[in-house]
């Protein structure tokens, strides 16, 4: 069994879980190397915390 959500779970989940699942659909239908995607993924996590931080209370 799959653990895909189907779209309409889809329509109602959080921002962050469309984003996720966009990505990854993204990376894999791109034969994008584990390795280069969890590399990739360091280097955005600290651009945007870095955003984070600089943005004012």
């Amino acid at each position: 069994m799959s653990n895909v959500p189907t779209a309409s779970s889809l329509d109602n989940a959080p921002a962050e879980i469309k984003l996720a699942v966009d990505l990854i659909c993204l990376l894999e239908d791109n034969d994008i190397a584990p390795q280069t995607v969890l590399s990739a993924l360091d280097i955005v996590r600290h651009d945007f915390e870095k955003k984070l931080q600089s943005q004012p209370l």
